[in-house]
């Protein structure tokens, strides 16, 4: 399949799941079509305020196989379908992906080549607010040349911070 019919492809899919995976709540968030053998994986990522649990992922397969069981969009060649959530190593590139990763941690490169690492303090349409060593950062998203966010291991949360606090 040439490039240009895959990002067709790419496209329709997106238009006729979007309706019906919105109305589970959910976002498609990318969708990668992979050839393997005869055969072709098709992956759709969706996530949603909050984070997405195994039963919603179940339930937007469901309706992911039945929406294109009810489509030509996939035409003959047979297919695998993989519906996942999205990962913690792609990048944020939408107001909705800084939002719902509030309070982590994440690594800015800027368009100028400036890289900084702060907390995600809050997010507004037009850019996001980080706590940088302690100072607070405006940065607006066109000034962002790419953000991934940090992979925390024992990060003390501010429940724990407040329940030691009592107990002392």
């Amino acid at each position: 399949m040439s490039s240009a019919n895959q990002d067709a492809t790419r496209a329709r899919i997106e238009a006729e799941l979007g309706d019906p995976l919105r109305a589970l709540d959910l976002d498609i968030e990318a969708v990668d079509i992979t050839p393997a053998g005869k055969r072709r994986i098709l992956r759709i990522a969706v996530d949603k305020d909050g984070g997405v649990t195994l039963d919603e992922v179940a339930d937007a397969t469901r309706e992911v196989n039945r929406v294109l069981d009810d489509s030509d969009v996939m035409g003959e060649q047979p297919y695998t379908l993989e519906v996942t959530s999205r990962g913690v190593d792609r990048p944020l590139t939408l107001e909705r992906h800084w939002r719902r990763n509030a309070d982590r941690l994440v690594k800015v490169t800027f368009t100028d080549g400036e890289s900084v690492t702060g907390r995600i303090l809050e997010a507004s349409a037009e850019s996001v607010a980080l706590d940088v060593s302690g100072q607070r950062r405006d940065v607006a998203y066109a000034d962002v040349k790419k953000a991934l966010v940090q992979v925390e291991f024992n990060r003390r949360t501010l429940d724990e911070d407040n329940e030691e606090e009592e107990g002392a």
